[in-house]
């Protein structure tokens, strides 16, 4: 009996750990944002395609809605940025405060640094005394230092607002994306929220050296030509 129970004890921990296996690794676009939760789970998007990876989701009041099984994530691509479109009803009634954290890690591929950076959304308050925000903090995977900051908002004109940002290249952000929406007299809500990236190819070594020489060089020669001006 004992070694009948243990053997079913076995098999569905096997089954469990299968369906955990399951849901991790690459998890191709477009897809609810609960597949992209699990440790191990990612998606790559873009030409040269960055790595988007430890993805977290949380709302203040707990369990508000769109829970991560209703947010859709999708590919987004503005020129030579690309990146992430999350499409769900972010919404706070008349009278309510609702806040949503969002967070993931962007990575680069290798020989590429992240330079560029643009939040984009739509906000709606349906003629009410509604706001709206999105804030967003870019740090330094690498050693966790801020790489900038960008924040859309409404009241604007109601309708899409962006905020580009350029920056020091690095291999590995992660983005701390915050929604507030006040409800005020008629509600509030955000329907789609874009974030695109840019990249750079990192100079190679024997580029930078000849640049280097070139420079001197040229540095050199203004040297001579204002030594032969003076005699």
């Amino acid at each position: 009996m004992m070694r009948r129970f243990l053997i079913l004890s076995f098999a569905v921990g096997l089954l469990a750990l299968g369906g955990l296996n399951a849901q991790a690794g690459e998890i191709p676009l477009p897809a609810t944002l609960d597949l992209l939760l699990p440790a191990g789970s990612f998606t790559v998007v873009g030409p040269e395609p960055d790595t988007f990876s430890n993805f977290t989701y949380s709302t203040s009041p707990v369990n508000s809605a769109p829970i991560a099984s209703d947010i859709t994530v999708s590919q987004f691509s503005a020129g030579p940025e690309a990146g992430l479109k999350f499409s769900g009803s972010f919404f706070a009634a008349a009278g309510t405060t609702v806040d949503y954290a969002i967070t993931y890690v962007v990575t680069a591929p290798q020989g590429y640094l992240i330079t560029n950076s643009t939040l984009s959304g739509g906000f709606s308050t349906f003629g009410g005394t509604g706001t709206g925000s999105v804030s967003e903090y870019l740090l330094n995977a690498a050693n966790g230092s801020t790489v900038g900051t960008m924040e859309i908002s409404s009241p604007s004109p109601p309708g899409v607002t962006s905020d580009p940002i350029n920056f020091a290249g690095v291999n590995s952000i992660e983005v701390q994306k915050d929604i507030v929406l006040n409800g005020g007299s008629e509600g509030a809500s955000i329907s789609i929220i874009n974030q695109g990236f840019s990249s750079a190819v990192i100079p190679e070594p024997t580029s930078m050296a000849l640049l280097g020489i070139g420079l001197s060089g040229l540095f050199t020669l203004r040297r001579l030509f204002r030594r032969s001006s003076v005699a």
